[in-house]
């Protein structure tokens, strides 16, 4: 019987019942080791066959015991996908990807509205290697003029990091593969749940399970998945050459965290909504970034490619953005920091610098604020809004 995405969360990954007691846990245990015991030598023949054929036995802590395998499965079945690697850090499977799929010599295409992280990988780590990265603006870069003979790799991000710009991720990968390029894409804004980049042309989605797959705020993780065999054995070849692993107790804790994320991910969105609402009624407010906002630029391609939204908005203002430091001082309910996809609503200072390689950025000197609402009750986050805006200083 096939079931809804919502109910396999809930059972994939459930305790196994135990032969002599009949009984099982909830949940899958945390499956803890380093070392892998074999019965006898035919089985440890047998696994490593297994893994000449790009297989993934179970020979190695560092490949994943029963509770990785689970949380894999997760991700797979989120993402339509038929291979998982699960990465220390969403910014760890960045590099897994990029390790995978390029050498000495070649060049990437990526989007502008990357993760910030990404430009830091490539000037400190991707230049030494000599490998080239261009970026461009999906939306208003011709594509196909960009792609060099030694082009290896596509990398967006859909939405943008900061500004949250929606891609044509179709048309994106028609590119691609005219050219055999493999098109990979951050689906961290998505986590599997609501955006679907795999059925929408792309060969690898990048996810950082410290979001939203987690829902707590306490574990970092990425993922790689795809359907292609061959990244497949690429990305499986290159992670045990680097030796990355991800610790069965934050494992464990992602699938915690996925069971509710059904019911979180929604509530997360329409709070967000009723946000951009009420900011919009604001006169300081110029423009709010959030593609489920119906007067978003990239509504249309949400509404075509997306089932659902989340708490990311960033909210642009007619003001610098060193007048909106009190602000973010005086809100009582919204944390100061980086991350999001936990229960908690935060608030970041968007330093105007990051904004700048954004083509889609037509600010100039305005300030930007980027939200993540919570699961906080929505009339005391306006409230705690609508007190710390009037503390924009003159």
């Amino acid at each position: 019987m096939t079931h809804h995405i919502d109910t396999s969360l809930v059972h994939i990954g459930s305790g196994a019942f135990d032969p002599i007691t009949q009984t099982a846990a909830v949940s899958l245990p945390a499956v803890r080791t380093s070392t892998v015991r074999f019965k006898n030598l035919e089985v440890l023949e047998a696994a490593q066959t297994q893994r000449a054929q790009g297989l993934r036995p179970v020979m190695y802590g560092i490949s994943g015991l029963e509770t990785h395998r689970a949380l894999e499965e997760v991700f797979n079945t989120l993402e339509g996908g038929n291979y998982c690697m699960l990465s220390p850090s969403g910014l760890a499977s960045i590099h897994l990807l990029f390790m995978s799929t390029l050498q000495t010599g070649d060049h990437a295409l990526v989007s502008d509205g990357v993760y910030g992280p990404m430009r830091t990988f490539d000037q400190d780590l991707l230049k030494g290697l000599g490998i080239e990265v261009s970026y461009f603006s999906p939306n208003h870069d011709d594509l196909e003029s960009l792609i060099r003979p030694n082009t290896k790799l596509i990398y967006v991000e859909s939405p943008s990091s900061l500004l949250f710009e929606m891609l044509d991720l179709p048309a994106l990968s028609r590119v691609a593969k005219h050219h055999n390029i493999p098109l990979a894409i951050d689906n961290t804004w998505g986590s599997s749940h609501i955006y679907k980049p795999l059925a929408l042309g792309a060969d690898i989605s990048l996810v950082a399970g410290t979001k939203y797959i987690a829902g707590h705020s306490d574990l970092l993780m990425g993922a790689l998945i795809t359907n292609r065999d061959d990244l497949a054995t690429r990305i499986h070849r290159t992670q045990y050459a680097i030796g990355n692993s991800v610790s069965a107790d934050d494992v464990w804790l992602a699938l915690r965290g996925v069971r509710t994320m059904a019911v979180r991910m929604p509530h997360h969105a329409q709070s967000a909504l009723s946000v951009c609402a009420f900011l919009a009624t604001h006169p300081k407010v110029v423009r709010i970034y959030h593609p489920a906002w119906p007067e978003d630029p990239g509504y249309g391609l949400w509404q075509r490619d997306c089932s659902g939204s989340n708490g990311m908005l960033s909210v642009e203002f007619n003001c610098t953005a060193e007048q909106l430091k009190p602000v973010v001082n005086a809100l009582t309910l919204f944390g100061i920091g980086f991350s999001w996809g936990g229960f908690e609503s935060l608030v970041q200072w968007v330093n105007p610098s990051a904004l700048m390689p954004h083509q889609t950025w037509q600010g100039q000197d305005h300030g930007v604020l980027r939200l993540h609402i919570g699961l906080e009750s929505i009339d005391d986050l306006i409230a705690d809004l609508k007190q710390a805006l009037t503390f924009i200083s003159k």
